[in-house]
């Protein structure tokens, strides 16, 4: 059971059922975490006012989909795993690409850049090196997709958080392949 309940999207009113009504529409559904959000209006709407701007960035669904995986892994949010195993199906990654995500493995030089990108400003909380920025640079990726993949970070980050500490009920399969790589990637880090 979660730490922070889940509203009842059904008794949702207000300015909650205005933001949780896209959700719905768009997903068919409204899952755990939005549900758990939306427990404060003020965090549910940033949330989903910074992913809808998020999603004008240059960086492709694919590529911001990978970003989440890694973070997620990273983070050790099996919520956020599950999810962007499902979603990352959705916008065409295969099982492999997603595993990989996780572990911080691309295929492609602008996606491995970006992934170890990600994965150093994740671990170094923004701190990162010379060297990590001039991969992205080597990759040829922009100063401005530079700024998304961070923005990407920290939204990811956000969801990790807010469903570590809310103990979200998962809604979304976590498959096997995934978790074994987050075991891998975290005994590694630890």
């Amino acid at each position: 059971m979660s730490r922070i309940l889940p509203i009842d999207v059904e008794q949702a009113n207000g300015k909650t059922k205005d933001l949780l009504s896209p959700v719905q529409k768009s997903l068919g559904t409204v899952p755990n975490l939005f549900k758990v959000a939306a427990q404060s209006p003020a965090v549910i709407d940033g949330l989903l006012s910074f992913s809808r701007a998020l999603k004008a960035s240059k960086l492709t669904v694919k590529e911001r989909e990978q970003i989440a995986l890694l973070v997620a892994g990273q983070n050790n949010c099996d919520y956020c795993l599950a999810a962007h195993s499902t979603l990352g199906q959705m916008v065409g990654l295969n099982e492999q690409e997603i595993v990989n995500s996780v572990k911080a493995e691309g295929e492609g030089e602008r996606i491995k850049a970006i992934l170890n990108f990600a994965k150093a400003v994740t671990e170094k909380r923004g701190q990162i090196s010379s060297s990590d920025y001039e991969q992205l640079t080597e990759a040829h990726v922009s100063q401005e997709e530079a700024l998304e993949i961070v923005a990407v970070v920290v939204e990811n980050i956000l969801t990790n958080y807010i469903n570590n500490v809310a103990e979200t009920e998962v809604d979304f399969k976590l498959p096997d392949s995934v978790r074994d790589a987050k075991a891998k990637t975290t005994s590694c880090a630890r």
